[in-house]
């Protein structure tokens, strides 16, 4: 297909006017992320950033949702390499042991870096579910609209371990940073825009004719000049302590990995099936959804 990118399966790839549209392709697993789907993604994103008929990025998902996180079917908090790969997994390091967790996390930190890290502008297209993983990728985004109805979180943070790309301080402050990750509750579209955690929230009909239209403004500007502003900014980000914060966020993810709630659901997983882990993490919270209302009972 092009310089970096060449025949990708789980995502698509598309350059017209100036913006060019990576929508991951695996709708009907909430295009949960794969090893497969983070390498034709980190591919997508070198390959508009090298195209000079590119100025603008948008990642959107296609189908009902935006990301559900990673894929965790196969008994893990995500699809292992070798699956996807086909090499001796036993010649590589695995999960074994803290400091293999931490480097796996390390590797997989550099598609969403990547993002941050490249000179075009990045917008994210957030409708249905943007969770965990999804929220990863999602938060390293210059600009995110959202669905009024999306739900954006991290529910795995009940058991699963600690987000390995913590942006969320940068986007919300201290106190919603800890409200979410304390209770692996999600937000709303229109409740993120309300604290911070997206530039906008809109109806659902117009998410697309509201990404479209600022994408192809951010078009009309040269691609040099928006890399300037761009950088400036993260540059600021970056003395504020984001960028080290995530080599912080990957390790702190692997000593998340070593509590019992990890190794708890895990087994629950490989025994019983993604359901019934899924049911045993989340049942007791029932309504899953924080607010900047009054949220206990009674309290309206």
């Amino acid at each position: 297909m092009g310089k970096w990118l060449s025949n990708p399966e789980t995502i698509l790839f598309n350059v017209e006017d100036g913006v060019a549209r990576i929508t991951l392709n695996r709708p009907d697993k909430r295009n949960a992320l794969t090893q497969q789907m983070l390498d034709e993604l980190y591919a997508a994103l070198i390959e508009a950033d090298d195209l000079t008929s590119v100025r603008c990025i948008v990642i959107e998902g296609a189908g009902q949702d935006f990301c559900a996180g990673y894929d965790i079917s196969a008994g893990g908090d995500y699809v292992p390499p070798d699956q996807v790969r086909g090499f001796d997994a036993a010649l590589y390091r695995g999960q074994s042991n803290y400091d293999d967790d931490a480097w796996q996390l390390r590797m997989r930190a550099q598609t969403r870096l990547q993002v941050f890290d490249g000179f075009k502008p990045v917008l994210a297209k957030i409708h249905g579910n943007c969770l965990a993983g999804g929220t990863d990728l999602a938060l390293m985004c210059d600009i995110l609209i959202a669905a009024d109805d999306a739900r954006i979180g991290f529910p795995a943070t009940r058991a699963l371990g600690s987000p390995a790309s913590n942006m969320w301080l940068y986007h919300l402050g201290p106190q919603w940073s800890k409200r979410l990750l304390f209770t692996g509750d999600v937000l709303r579209g229109r409740e993120a825009a309300k604290v911070g955690l997206v530039l906008k929230s809109v109806p659902a009909p117009r998410l697309e004719a509201e990404i479209d239209h600022l994408a192809k403004r951010i078009a009309q500007i040269p691609a040099d000049l928006l890399a300037a502003h761009k950088r400036i900014v993260n540059a600021g980000l970056e003395l504020m302590g984001a960028r080290t914060l995530q080599r912080f966020a990957g390790e702190n993810d692997a000593r998340a990995h070593l509590t019992a709630a990890y190794s708890n659901f895990v087994a629950t997983l490989k025994s019983e099936g993604i359901k019934e882990a899924l049911r045993q993490r989340d049942e007791r919270f029932g309504n899953s959804e924080a607010s900047t209302e009054p949220e206990a009972p009674g309290a309206l």
